[in-house]
């Protein structure tokens, strides 16, 4: 009955690509067979695709058009990466928005993506254990000293106990600036090991 109302809905309302728009049958993912087919995946642990192209697009859609309901599919893509910390990880760890951005969108996009990737690792996500305590303005277009001087003392993170292996999980880095930071507070709190896992890698003078 479930599949009978589901092919209902895809008739009434089919799903549309995240990055095109078109009519998808693709289930289970948010791009359509053309734009799947330019996706470049990312060739090393902690990042699924490269930044660029419907990659880019989705997530631009995913973050800035309100279109949350996009973090379930894109999640799953990072929960399979994240298959390599199996066993190895106490808890996941979405890097936040500040408090004002994530009113002003609805939601916190790192926070959707946590969830398929916890369930993934069966460990129970930490979402309130960091904390964005600087509205630090967007990273976009700013060069790298810069960035790193933006998201210095941006995060603080409650103690914690026992040394845990924590998980970050983020939509894109481009020099890796926010998640160190965050990693460093994860750190002074008494997190044992910081790994980082993201939804795409920027790779920097590529056009995109």
């Amino acid at each position: 009955m479930q599949a009978i109302v589901s092919g209902l809905l895809d008739l009434i309302a089919p799903h549309r690509c995240a990055a095109c728009d078109r009519a998808s049958d693709m289930e289970g993912w948010v791009l359509c067979r053309p734009c799947d087919a330019l996706v470049e995946r990312h060739d090393s642990t902690g990042a699924v695709f490269e930044y660029g192209g419907p990659v880019a697009a989705a997530i631009r859609r995913f973050k800035y058009e309100g279109r949350s309901e996009l973090g379930r599919a894109l999640g799953a893509q990072m929960a399979e990466e994240a298959l390599v910390w199996a066993g190895r990880v106490d808890g996941v760890v979405p890097v936040p928005l500040h408090w004002r951005r994530r009113r002003a969108r609805g939601y916190d996009q790192a926070a959707l993506l946590a969830k398929p990737v916890a369930r993934a690792l069966e460990a129970p996500a930490w979402f309130r254990c960091l904390h964005r305590i600087r509205n630090t303005p967007s990273q976009v277009n700013l060069p790298h000293a810069a960035r790193l001087q933006n998201v210095q003392g941006a995060f603080q993170s409650r103690a914690l106990a026992g040394s845990p292996r924590l998980l970050l999980v983020d939509d894109v880095r481009t020099t890796g600036a926010t998640l160190a930071a965050a990693a460093d507070a994860l750190r002074a709190a008494g997190a044992g090991d910081v790994q980082a896992l993201v939804l795409a890698v920027r790779v920097l003078g590529r056009a995109t």
